[in-house]
């Protein structure tokens, strides 16, 4: 078996040459009239009616993915039909063919350019997933002839807008294919079905992933890893890694990003907090807890306030400012699974791992932000415990994700009763630390399961509207994108991401 490895040092383009027949002679069993072109040579040995036929079936969103070889050997032949006919005109239907790609919405024409790694060598990784987002395979010397920066490490970005560049070559651009969107109101949400990207770059399982909340910058996606790391992705434009951080010693229970998109907050089994600036690497704020950190969140008025928890019967509120503790909240149990604010902060609940023949004790507790006191621990009424908790965007409503694989709808507001005719079943946590999130528009439920699908559910009528099988092992993580509508992020213990449209 050959490899498909691309060597960096390789000036050989043979082998680049065979890879595209290849792949061209299989996308022509999908499409026959392409298979027809192909058969005579080229386009100047066909008539205008089969280059129309050609062009309609290769424009077709049918056919859309399989369109792509298509379109780079139509810009492939005008340069042969210009030496070959020099008096004559390009025909006309070869020149609508050849603009295909102008004519798809952006996320269309990136799906389709994102198609060019096919017929390129490629990383193979022994999986029967197409790779995406793979940039092609350039040799070494043509690279520096184009882009003499290449040399020194350099990268072009055509698809992006550089806002600053840090010292070790990190940078924080806009995305072009985020800027229609900036400032317009959240479209309706349809459910993704279709890879955009799939990334592998972690070495261990993947705890969660978290699009970066400032708009312009929401095309970064923060994950946070078993394997001591946290790593920033291009998750729109290119679906690749933009930079790790190796400031952990042991894993990575949870991550958030900085309200101003600038930074992020993670935390791990290491019991160590660190705020670290994505530009720079620079730890801005760092602190150890007394117990291995579970879960992280910032306070939603006060962003220089943070409250953590994880294996002890303690949560505590952390001051960036002056790197201290500064509030701490006992209750009797063993550990804090999740963490979640209400009413701008002056509340929050946690979950917890209490579970007895009292089963109405601990589970969820609600706390009084400022005065510490306990206002509630009668909340959940069921014994199973809950690894998750999340409000509705819209509706003074939140849902548990609980092991006793469904999601039960509160109220958020006091006494936070539970909706007895809504239950959201039919998904499995068997254990695992699955997370569940809304969408920005709060029609659908999404949350990930043990089995590494992803299940999305009718907000409103509590039923199973379309489920998608997304990872070969427990899908614990599932987050909509916060400005393009219908595009998903998931994350599993196969330590690998994906990204849906």
């Amino acid at each position: 078996m050959n490899s498909l490895v691309a060597y960096d040092d390789s000036d050989s383009e043979t082998d680049a040459g065979k890879s595209e027949d290849a792949l061209s002679s299989e996308a022509n069993l999908e499409n026959p009239a392409l298979a027809a072109v192909e058969s005579r040579g080229g386009f100047d040995m066909i008539s205008e009616s089969q280059i129309q036929s050609v062009s309609f079936m290769a424009g077709s969103k049918r056919n859309v993915s399989h369109s792509a070889p298509f379109l780079y050997r139509v810009e492939a032949n005008k340069k042969s039909w210009a030496e070959m006919h020099p008096n004559k005109i390009y025909p006309a239907a070869l020149q609508t063919a050849s603009s295909l790609g102008q004519s798809l919405n952006p996320l269309q024409k990136h799906q389709v350019l994102s198609e060019k790694s096919y017929f390129q060598k490629r990383v193979h990784e022994d999986s029967d997933v197409t790779l995406q987002g793979l940039r092609p395979y350039i040799p070494k010397r043509l690279r520096k002839e184009k882009n003499p920066e290449a040399e020194n490490g350099g990268e072009s970005t055509n698809n992006s807008a550089k806002c600053g560049v840090a010292g070790d070559g990190m940078s924080i651009e806009i995305s072009k294919y985020i800027m229609p969107y900036i400032g317009s109101k959240y479209g309706a949400t349809a459910i993704p079905t279709n890879l955009v990207f799939h990334m592998s770059k972690h070495s261990g399982p993947i705890n969660v992933v978290r699009w970066c909340p400032v708009q312009k910058w929401s095309h970064m996606l923060l994950s946070a890893s078993m394997d001591n790391t946290v790593k920033v992705w291009d998750a729109v434009d290119r679906g690749h890694c933009l930079k790790t951080y190796s400031c952990h010693s042991c894993a990575v229970r949870d991550a958030h990003w900085l309200p101003s998109g600038s930074g992020f907050l993670s935390g791990g089994f290491d019991s160590m907090l660190h705020l670290t600036d994505i530009e720079t690497g620079a730890q801005v704020f760092s602190g150890r807890s007394d117990f291995r950190i579970g879960t992280l969140k910032f306070h939603p008025a006060d962003p220089n306030v943070f409250i953590c928890g994880g294996f002890s019967p303690e949560v505590i509120a952390w001051d960036i400012r002056i790197c201290k503790a500064i509030k701490m909240y006992k209750a009797a149990v063993q550990q804090t699974l999740d963490i979640m604010f209400l009413s701008e902060g002056k509340e929050f609940l946690t979950s917890t791992d209490a579970v007895s023949q009292d089963s109405a004790d601990r589970t969820i507790i609600a706390w009084d932000f400022q005065t510490g006191a306990k206002i509630s621990n009668q909340i959940f009424h069921e014994r199973y415990t809950c690894p998750c908790l999340t409000p509705h965007p819209k509706d003074s409503v939140f849902v548990a994700q609980t092991n006793g694989n469904y999601m039960a709808l509160f109220s958020s507001l006091r006494p936070y009763r539970i909706n007895k005719r809504k239950r959201y079943e039919g998904h499995k946590v068997e254990g695992f630390a699955v997370g569940c999130e809304f969408s920005p528009d709060g029609t659908l439920l999404a949350t990930g399961s043990s089995e590494g699908k992803v299940f999305f559910y009718s907000y409103s009528t509590a039923r199973i509207v379309r489920t998608l099988s997304a990872h070969g092992s427990a899908c614990v993580n599932a987050t909509f994108h916060p400005v393009i509508p219908s595009l998903l992020a998931t994350c599993g213990w196969d330590g690998e991401i994906k990204i849906w449209q």
